[in-house]
């Protein structure tokens, strides 16, 4: 919600599920060996973002027809289209090498994986959470009345879906999806945003989130309209109001809502500031514990509606998480999540799931069932994983 509205920051993964006292408040310290560190990707008016803009004009003059004519019906592709038969990988001589396979996949996750953290300046020290809120907004533009938005498309390449309010700061993670790009050019935009959700989740210590490939790349023409995101300074009517319109019910709002535990909000970007959690690069319950447990008094600022913890004043809620504790059909979820992380893991992991699937036709996903495994989702190996079998 609005942690993804806002800019998310991060560090390194840390399980932990406690609330230091007032006194010792530092960052976490990141603990992940796998991963090294790097330069930071340029800004939102970067000149990949610029490159990307001015091709999507050339693109647009040629389109037949807009998004709200054609809906999801552009972005199809049957089993035996040629563009299902593009997505191959590429082998060390240049040449096309055969449809892509789910170790093909397992190497841009590491791709991912590997680059979250290689430049300890850029926030807490890791990408993760940013591109988790990338791939929440390309795909949480969807409406199910329309059948229009969704992942499908990835049309936040484009103006004038990339300066939508609720997408400020993301322009540092399509930068940074542009380097995994460069690395794996067979993969289509919507794909690998969404692949980069699934690997920021799982290196920072989530639950296995399912995803199938199958994705297509959209024009400008095709971007949804602004307004279709959740804003951080509502009430339960409003979560339902987005959510419900998503598909999504009131347990897998509640769910959702749990990502939250990762990142911060940022003044200059939502208007709001600070962490949700004392480990903001660990995704836990605690999200859900501090709901529960702490006391929150509204915080005296210049700035928009939001909530501090009485006990360190370091930690901020929005109306929007507020609002989960004090709906009844929200709030027995909120308990039910903080007492198990289990059972949050369990239902975060299909919510996401289905979300990063939001406006893709079945068709694109059963165009690559041939190859992979029978149709069946892939559950990524996380790089501790990979580590640990070698």
């Amino acid at each position: 919600m609005a942690s993804f509205r806002s800019s998310l920051r991060v560090a390194q993964p840390l399980r932990a599920s406690f609330r230091p006292a007032a006194q010792n408040l530092a960052r976490p310290t990141p603990v992940r060996s796998s991963l090294r560190h790097y330069s930071t990707p340029g800004a939102s008016g970067s000149s990949s973002s610029k490159t990307l803009l001015y091709a999507s004009v050339a693109v647009a003059a040629a389109a037949a027809g807009g998004f709200l004519l054609y809906g999801q019906d552009a972005f199809k592709a049957g089993p035996d289209s040629a563009d299902a038969r593009k997505q191959v990988r590429e082998s060390q001589g240049g040449q096309l090498g055969g449809p892509a396979t789910k170790g093909d996949y397992q190497k841009v996750y590491n791709a991912i994986a590997e680059a979250l953290e290689k430049n300890p300046e850029y926030d807490d020290g890791s990408y993760g959470p940013v591109l988790v809120r990338l791939a929440w907004h390309a795909s949480g533009t969807y409406d199910k009345h329309s059948n229009t938005g969704g992942s499908n498309g990835a049309t936040m390449r484009f103006a004038p879906e990339a300066n939508h309010g609720a997408n400020a700061g993301l322009g540092a993670a399509r930068d940074f999806m542009e380097e995994i790009k460069k690395q794996f050019p067979w993969i289509t935009y919507a794909d690998l945003w969404t692949l980069g959700g699934v690997a920021a989740i799982q290196e920072m210590g989530g639950p296995k989130i399912p995803w199938r490939p199958g994705r297509k790349d959209g024009t400008v023409e095709q971007s949804p309209p602004e307004g279709r995101l959740p804003d951080g300074d509502k009430g339960p009517d409003h979560l339902r109001h987005i959510f419900y319109k998503m598909g999504f019910n009131d347990q897998e709002i509640v769910a959702l809502s749990g990502a939250h535990a990762l990142g911060r909000c940022h003044k200059d970007r939502s208007g709001f500031e600070g962490p949700w959690t004392f480990a903001p690069t660990s995704f836990t319950n605690e999200y859900f514990n501090l709901l529960v447990n702490e006391k929150w008094t509204q915080k005296k600022w210049n700035g928009p509606p939001q909530f501090e913890d009485k006990t360190t004043k370091s930690l901020m809620m929005l109306m929007t998480d507020l609002a989960l504790t004090q709906d009844s059909s929200f709030r027995k979820h909120v308990q039910r999540y903080a007492k198990s992380e289990d059972e949050f893991f369990n239902d975060f992991s299909a919510a996401f799931s289905k979300l990063l699937e939001l406006g893709v036709p079945e068709e694109n996903f059963k165009a690559f069932e041939a190859q992979l495994e029978g149709g069946r989702s892939f559950k990524f190996a996380t790089t501790a994983e990979q580590e640990n079998a070698n």
